[in-house]
């Protein structure tokens, strides 16, 4: 009798358990699971739809669908990564949109931006910087300055500007969006390099380096669970977006500042709101010889 007690609690246990998870599995704005857990579903995604970048459709020729159903994976299962690109979009994509837009360039790339720094002022291993990842070299062919105390490329609005440029550049050398994005990521020579070595005249026929062979894909997923967040699984409180840096107003300066802590000061507010609004001020000081510069306050 003490054993069928014992089962029977068991079952009774296991049947409640499933109860619970049910109940939240199928309600997935809470944000608070039983216990804190997060119970999910683990599934492979959908792979049937038509999907595109930039407007130019993915061929599902040779191993593409395989490599798209990769990143898709990866960055769906890559929580971290992809809810704080989420959060971090709310505050950037209404920088980028416009500029985008007014520059002629598909609104699909803002998504370059996400695989290139994950919206963040990052550094690479190859001293690229910034959201859009330039070199010190090709910023500077863009009309980005860079130097010791100055570096545009940390500047949101015009290092976007810049990559605008250069992506109509490279759109013009290869002809498609597609192969001017593979070319943004390997650098245009190498990529005609390998165009040529190999005798195709699109990036999906090509071997190209690992990160470059996965770059459109990863581009594609990206835009795919990012434009979408839910249909995978992420579910985000409109209060726990990050919020737009848009409440400032600009100062001109025109002559060297001796102390960003005592100019910060003198406006009202912190050294490090100063360079959290302009993160392309890169020392404690400025000088100034000829250039002004557009200050942010914010309010």
């Amino acid at each position: 009798m003490k054993n069928t007690f014992s089962k029977f609690g068991l079952l009774a246990g296991v049947l409640f358990t499933f109860l619970i998870f049910i109940s939240y599995a199928t309600e997935p704005n809470k944000v608070t699971a039983v216990l804190n857990n997060l119970p999910q579903m683990i599934m492979a995604p959908d792979m049937s739809a038509q999907f595109n970048w930039a407007g130019e459709p993915i061929p599902f020729i040779g191993d593409a669908r395989e490599r798209l159903d990769r990143e898709l994976l990866v960055n769906s299962y890559y929580h971290s990564s992809t809810i704080q690109n989420i959060k971090l979009a709310n505050r950037y994509f209404p920088v980028i949109e416009p500029i985008l837009k007014e520059n002629g360039i598909p609104d699909d790339f803002k998504y370059l931006a996400v695989a290139e720094s994950n919206l963040r002022n990052v550094t690479s291993y190859a001293n690229a910087r910034g959201f859009w990842q330039f070199r010190k070299a090709a910023a500077k062919e863009q009309g980005l300055e860079v130097n010791d105390e100055v570096d545009e490329r940390y500047h949101v609005e015009k290092s976007t500007r810049a990559a605008c440029a250069y992506l109509h550049y490279l759109k013009k050398r290869f002809g498609t969006w597609t192969d001017a994005s593979a070319a943004y990521n390997m650098g245009p020579t190498a990529y005609a390099r390998n165009l040529k070595q190999q005798d195709e005249q699109s990036f999906y026929n090509m071997n190209l380096n690992e990160e470059t062979s996965r770059y459109i894909y990863r581009l594609v997923a990206l835009k795919t669970i990012m434009s979408n967040p839910e249909k995978f699984g992420f579910y985000i409180n409109e209060d726990q977006l990050y919020p737009p840096m848009d409440q400032y107003y600009e100062v001109v300066v025109d002559e060297s500042v001796d102390s960003w802590a005592d100019f910060a000061h003198n406006y009202g507010i912190t050294y490090r709101e100063l360079k959290r609004y302009n993160p392309w001020l890169i020392d404690d000081h400025l000088t100034v010889i000829k250039n002004t510069y557009r200050i942010k306050i914010p309010n």
